[in-house]
């Protein structure tokens, strides 16, 4: 089936047109969009494909889809802007702005560490019930009286969907108002950008039908080999901590009404790709918050060339892997050829990062499950090799 390439590409930029056209026809592309800014304007806003499994919706240019892990990107930056406001401290202990979180002896771990994956509260040292991650102050009154799995600070290790809860609450106790909201009010409605984590029920008919993966999202499926019952220890099972991370991530459920309508920030934002790179091309363009505040975005907190205790299993070919405060900063190459891009990825294969030194943003967002959180979609990689390859960049954007 040809799928026909809609929006609009600016002179220079003819290259990506081509390669997300191929992604269709060589590479299993279902339904999909591109945006790519450079100074502030967008110079590729293209979308096509099909927004369900059946290919009877056609993906239009301001169809949603669940992103996954790359609203993480979004959550993190709802902490950073309270910061910027001098309302959050990275380096104050949590239990500061969340007195219930200093159980089990976690009342000295700085916010710095829940936003790079160093606390150790991957998820419930119980399983959560199916439905529970649906209960935004259960799944935090849990998180708050869980042990961590590792001395926090000693180690990374990825959160998959307990980073959302972690940072969204720290939001909450300090705004008074939920991840999402403030999200809408404070970031995404200003900016025009197009993009909720908590997505209103007027919005699901434009929300495409995410398409894998297999397995209904259950540990067993997902993970075969894994011992009965609750895991208790990371050296259970060579992927024990990936499972234990995504153990309550809904995967299965990604489509219905109540997933896209409940706030689980880690890994349920539905989002345009227009809308990923609208936020992202203000803080390449140095809007939103101020150089200090920019700058402590994606300054390093992964010592050397530390491993991640749960990527490490789900991609060990990806290894070391380099943490910000909340974002992946570009130790492969997937976001450009910048060292200094810094963003975040999706299960499934959806990215968005900021360039500030090139002023250019990218967001790609997909409703096929394909490649995985870390940005290393050939789908996504070969465009964002297009975009950096454009001659309208010439070479003083490499």
């Amino acid at each position: 089936m040809t799928v026909v390439v809609q929006g609009i590409c600016a002179p220079g930029f003819e290259n990506v047109r081509e390669e997300f056209a191929r992604n269709f026809a060589e590479r299993g592309e279902v339904g999909a969009a591109l945006a790519v800014t450079v100074d502030g304007e967008f110079v590729v806003d293209l979308w096509g494909g099909h927004a369900d499994a059946g290919r009877s919706r056609p993906w239009e240019r301001d169809s949603l889809v669940n992103v996954y892990s790359t609203g993480k990107g979004m959550t993190a930056l709802c902490a950073h802007l309270l910061v910027d406001r001098g309302e959050l401290d990275l380096d104050a202990p949590v239990s500061r702005y969340w007195p219930e979180f200093a159980q089990e002896g976690k009342g000295d771990i700085p916010v710095r560490w829940l936003l790079s994956h160093r606390a150790g509260l991957i998820a419930p040292r119980e399983p959560l019930a199916p439905g529970d991650v649906y209960d935004w102050e259960k799944t935090c009154a849990v998180l708050a009286a869980t042990e961590p799995w590792w001395q926090p600070g000693t180690a990374q290790g990825y959160h998959a969907v307990s980073f959302g809860f972690l940072v969204g609450e720290l939001v909450r106790r300090i705004t008074g108002i939920s991840l999402g909201t403030f999200l809408r009010t404070e970031i995404t409605e200003p900016l025009g950008a197009d993009l909720y984590i908590g997505t209103p029920e007027a919005e699901h008919a434009r929300c495409a039908q995410m398409i894998g993966p297999e397995g209904g999202g259950t540990l067993r499926a997902m993970f075969p080999g894994m011992p009965e019952g609750p895991i208790r220890s990371l050296d259970a099972h060579p992927l024990a901590g990936v499972a234990v991370a995504m153990g309550h991530l809904p995967l299965g459920d990604v489509n219905s009404a109540p997933c896209r309508s409940a706030e689980i920030p880690a890994a349920n934002g539905n989002a345009t790709a227009r809308g990923l790179a609208t936020v992202y091309r203000a803080l390449a363009n140095g809007e939103l918050v101020g150089a200090d505040t920019l700058a402590a975005m994606r300054a390093r907190q992964s010592a050397g060339d530390e491993i991640d205790l749960v990527l490490s299993a789900a991609a060990p070919e990806q290894l070391p892997f380099a943490w910000a405060a909340g974002y992946m900063l570009n130790g492969f190459g997937y976001l450009g050829p910048n060292p200094g891009t810094f963003g975040h990825g999706g299960a499934g294969g959806s990215l968005a990062f900021a360039d500030p030194e090139n002023r250019l943003s990218y967001a790609y967002t997909m409703n096929k499950f394909g490649g995985s959180t870390t940005g290393g979609d050939l789908r996504s990689l070969k465009l964002v090799e297009a975009v950096y390859a454009a001659p309208a960049l010439g070479n003083s954007r490499e």
